[in-house]
């Protein structure tokens, strides 16, 4: 009951709908398949084909029955390989390239089973008409979202540009529901945010990690050198950033390590999937007229740095910790990662459909596998500064039914509670809190990393010593012989 509990009012939380793949649009050659096809098993399937056109109650289209055997065929091997049809390949390569057509607004499922609104993108659609963080979608179009997956709300917000959409919102202290019709329009997100936190200190966010993150965080980075030229500590949020495109995650790495750096490799099935990656323009630009990241002062190479992390981190956001850590470039802290450390490749069927295939796994610079482990923090920070929160209740990629093994290390054990009663309890205290805006006042883990980039005292985890004084940040180390 508790597993049941978890999986219907906890998915999805922060700006995880589903869990982002790193994606590598790659033309790798396919490995030859041995010639001899299992004869028997062929019958069995073409009977099965036979016995539903002829007996079943009403008449199946033949495209559709072939199409769900190979939707299934792929669904069986891990939760990360599907088949992409017409629809899911589109938006795919929209999420990739950080557009999509939309109103611009980041959602979780709440406890009561509605659509909950974790903030408006600025200057978009939903953020002009007056949506705000915290509210709650009760009925799309007139239609109940209670009962509807993430993923088929999304599918009814998104749409043609300027057609309209009905949200029927509510909010905390209004007595009423609230109406709004919304015209979608393309939105472009961006992936990067950044401020100063402090004189001396920054705050750079990677959402997710689309085409032009690397563009973005360097344009950024810049930014506030421009403001502040002698920056002292740096923090690197990755929490809740579900991954991406590959190209993304080792430029974001290669920004703040030595140039050549290795980054991550892979290693599968295929020759072209035992790869090692490193902090250069051609594994990073997707433009080759441009390095975006030669424009970078050459203070980011050195400044100290935290990385935060928490359970929504995932895949290219574990590749970023992973070779941060690895360098002792930067302290990570926060909590067990979601452990996606496999290579998802789209291969092309059709111009309009494709399969999404788990081709490899990812290893850190020491060869440290990701998949179903994750990367374990430095320093163990909770979310709040009494307990972890909601994120406590996170599934892990350990958790997922057919998930990928750790080839190389034993995976962790499951961090999940199960227990109903503790669910409901940490969902109580969530009811009592308002939403959590990362780089805010409010954001414990974020001023735990600011005392570790000051030398102060950091307050752990429960789980872990209550305070710990740390005499200067854990980066002045020679880099040159890595």
């Amino acid at each position: 009951m508790g597993k049941k509990l978890k999986s219907t009012g906890l998915v999805g939380l922060g700006v995880i709908a589903g869990i982002a793949v790193s994606l590598q649009f790659s033309a790798m050659a396919q490995k030859p398949v041995e010639p001899a096809l299992p004869l028997e098993e062929l019958r069995q399937l073409a009977d099965v084909y036979g016995l539903i056109k002829s007996d079943y109650v009403e008449p199946v289209e033949d495209k559709k029955l072939l199409t769900e055997a190979i939707a299934g065929m792929v669904a069986s091997l891990d939760p990360h390989s599907a088949y992409l049809d017409k629809k899911a390949y589109a938006e795919l390569r929209e999420g990739s390239q950080g557009k999509f057509v939309g109103l611009g607004i980041e959602i979780g499922q709440s406890e009561e089973g509605y659509i909950k609104i974790v903030s408006p993108i600025e200057d978009s659609p939903a953020y002009r008409a007056g949506i705000k963080a915290g509210d709650l979608i009760t009925r799309l179009d007139g239609t109940p979202v209670k009962g509807m997956s993430l993923d088929d709300s999304v599918k009814k917000m998104r749409g043609e540009p300027h057609t309209k959409v009905n949200l029927t919102i509510l909010r905390k202290g209004e007595t009423e529901p609230l109406v709004f019709s919304i015209a979608r329009e393309e939105i472009r997100q961006k992936s990067v945010k950044g401020k100063l936190i402090e004189p001396g200190y920054a705050w750079l966010r990677i959402s997710q990690f689309q085409e032009p993150t690397v563009d973005d965080l360097a344009a950024k980075i810049v930014e506030l050198y421009k403001q502040d030229p002698n920056i002292k500590g740096l923090v690197l949020d990755l929490r809740n950033d579900p991954g991406g495109v590959l190209q993304g995650a080792i430029g974001v790495a290669a920004a703040f390590l030595p140039r050549d750096s290795a980054i991550v490799s892979t290693n599968g099935q295929l020759p072209d999937s035992k790869q090692i990656f490193y902090g250069r323009p051609e594994y990073y630009a997707l433009r080759n007229d441009s390095d975006a990241l030669a424009k970078l002062p050459e203070a980011v190479k050195k400044v100290p740095m935290v990385v935060l992390v928490n359970t929504g981190s995932a895949s290219a956001s574990e590749i970023v910790a992973g070779a941060l850590q690895d360098y002792k470039r930067a302290a990570i802290i926060g909590t067990q990662t979601f452990g996606k450390g496999s290579v998802q490749t789209i291969r092309q069927l059709t111009p309009d459909t494709a399969v999404k295939l788990t081709t490899a796994r990812y290893y850190t610079p020491n060869g440290r596998s990701i998949q179903a482990k994750g990367i374990s923090p430095d320093l163990v920070v909770d979310e709040n500064a009494n307990d972890d929160g909601l994120n406590s209740l996170r599934t892990r990629e350990a958790d997922l039914d057919k998930h990928l093994s750790n080839d190389r290390d034993q995976e962790s054990a499951k961090t999940n509670r199960d227990e109903l009663e503790e669910q409901l309890r940490v969902m109580a205290m969530e009811k009592q809190r308002k939403p959590l805006e990362y780089g805010s006042n409010d954001d414990f883990q974020l001023s735990q990393a600011l005392n570790h980039l000051k030398g102060l005292p950091v307050q752990l985890a429960k789980s872990e010593s209550k305070l710990v004084q740390v005499a200067s940040p854990t980066v002045k180390k020679d880099l040159s012989k890595k």
